[in-house]
């Protein structure tokens, strides 16, 4: 049926329900014989093993009720106890330590009233009560094992957010080391030929001669190499996102960009690291395809699944598969940006043609 969906956990989980059903049927009929009454309790205490993972505590009711009355009436051997050992094991491991030992004084209390009392029932309830001993002790040990592989992974994914967190700290201070550097020594000397310049069209302008054109062209470019330094150093000195991708697509919109967006899954806030990295993609996607896509349609996607977020840019321009183009400062940034994450990306020529931008984020906790 549509809809249901068998895990694999399941599947062993009903597997040891019927080898535990068949192993108690099989040894104890050879001995007492089964009547199906007894048929019917067997049944019942081993399926109810099938169901522990979500009922563990109501699973060992069922087992220790179904196996103390088959024991009153059948008097069977000691194997006839596992369907309830295993209920008493799995109770243990989830932190019921006094249900499992009142479930497995239920099923020795019923097992000893099966005889008059002598030495071969007691030999037996005590063999039975060293094997619930042993259940509770192994599902306590099999939940300190959880617990510790937790922790362990908690703290591995703890150190692994601290060398990101590292990372992004230095590449900070990176940019602002090459920022401070820029500003230090290649503004002062782009101010210099700017102020000469000038200087020199003012003056042959004062005397009546003719501005030579490279002149006008050096004043031209001088200016314009200092309005590019210091957006340049802007982006340097701070990496937060001035804006949404929306806005980067209506942007491009205003630029004659052909673009649209489309936002899927349900959406919410976003870790600052992550936040950062959609807008710089979607930022520099969009960047590209104005400059190499020509006059073309462009597609923005945000797909929110529950611990990722999908960041698809799409056009149907220029590129062709057969002449993949040269990764440039923006797509290796790009790449560096989402690996630092723990994400993946996909930069590359469609096979329909046009350029595809994919990049899959790892969600943290929200904002």
């Amino acid at each position: 049926m549509r809809g249901i969906r068998i895990t694999r956990g399941q599947l062993g989980d009903a597997a040891l329900a019927v080898v535990v059903g068949v192993l108690v049927l099989t040894t104890t009929a050879a001995d007492s014989g089964t009547a199906p009454v007894d048929l019917l309790l067997v049944v019942v205490g081993s399926a109810a093993l099938a169901f522990h993972r979500m009922a563990p505590r109501a699973v060992l009711a069922v087992a220790s009720a179904s196996g103390a009355a088959y024991v009153l009436h059948a008097h069977p051997g000691t194997l006839a106890a596992l369907p309830v050992i295993g209920a008493v094991h799995t109770a243990a491991r989830v932190g019921h330590r006094a249900v499992a030992a009142a479930g497995a004084g239920v099923f020795l209390a019923a097992y000893l009233a099966t005889g008059p009392g002598g030495q071969p029932v007691l030999e037996k309830s005590a063999l039975l009560a060293g094997w619930f001993l042993c259940a509770v002790v192994t599902g306590q040990a099999d939940r300190n094992w959880q617990a510790y592989l937790r922790q362990t992974e908690q703290r591995a994914l703890e150190a692994e957010r601290t060398r990101e967190e590292a990372a992004l700290r230095r590449a900070g201070e990176e940019r602002l080391r090459i920022a401070r550097e820029l500003h230090d020594s290649l503004t002062h000397s782009i101010s210099i030929v700017k102020l000469q310049a000038g200087v020199a069209v003012h003056l042959a302008r004062k005397r009546g001669e003719d501005v030579p054109p490279a002149l006008l062209a050096i004043q031209e470019a001088s200016g314009e190499a200092m309005r590019e330094l210091r957006a340049t150093l802007e982006v340097l000195r701070t990496d937060e996102p001035a804006g949404t991708p929306a806005l980067l697509v209506e942007r491009a919109r205003a630029a004659g960009l052909a673009a649209e967006l489309a936002v899927s899954g349900e959406e919410r806030p976003l870790t600052a690291t992550v936040d950062r990295a959609v807008y710089r993609i979607v930022q520099e996607a969009l960047t590209n395809a104005a400059r190499h896509a020509g006059p073309a349609k462009v597609r923005v996607e945000l797909a929110y699944g529950h611990e990722e977020l999908t960041v698809r840019v799409e056009d149907d321009g220029k590129a062709v598969p057969d002449r993949p183009p040269v990764p440039g400062i923006g797509l290796t940034g790009m790449r560096e940006r989402v690996h630092a994450l723990g994400g993946t990306l996909h930069a590359g020529p469609r096979a329909e043609g046009g350029f595809s931008v994919r990049a899959r984020l790892p969600l943290g906790e929200a904002a």
